[in-house]
């Protein structure tokens, strides 16, 4: 069931946005909020994100200021040689990185900096917190995206109308 939910999931979130978007505007956020953990897992079990790194390939997280701490430290450069090596000012005024995809994504879709990560990396996509629905418009690009997202929305909106 789950490997055939996953079958050309790129086009089938495309052509289910509305029904996400309708979905999202109307949900019982603490019906959903109990459900969400045990679908993240359901979701996990399923998809590698080690195939994918869409995520890492495409976007950026924002990178707050205890994330520039904590990885400027990690690569032994001053928090400035840092920004200015690898970071740049979004339209929010959000650190994100320069260029994509993500400089710390290797050709093997691993993280050079994965134990030092920013936290919306450590938190990405979402699917066990209340940024799920909190964030629809963040969700639903996600979905576009991310496998992971496009899996949790068709269970949670297909069993929760």
């Amino acid at each position: 069931m789950a490997e055939e939910l996953l079958t050309n999931w790129e086009k089938k979130s495309a052509e289910h946005q509305k029904r996400y978007k309708n979905w999202l505007s109307r949900v019982d956020k603490n019906k959903v909020l109990k459900v969400l953990p045990s679908l993240h897992e359901e979701a996990f079990e399923q998809i590698d994100c080690l195939k994918c790194a869409n995520c890492c390939k495409n976007y950026s997280p924002r990178f707050k200021t205890p994330d520039i701490k904590r990885i400027s430290k990690h690569l032994h450069m001053k928090e400035s040689a840092f920004i200015d090596t690898y970071l740049s000012l979004d339209s929010d005024g959000d650190y994100v990185v320069k260029s994509t995809p993500c400089p710390f994504l290797g050709e093997d879709n691993f993280c050079s900096i994965y134990e030092h990560r920013p936290s919306d990396c450590h938190r990405f996509p979402y699917t066990d917190e209340d940024v799920f629905f909190k964030r629809p418009a963040i969700t639903l690009k996600n979905s576009s995206f991310c496998p992971a997202v496009y899996f949790v929305l068709e269970k949670i909106s297909v069993n929760q109308k």
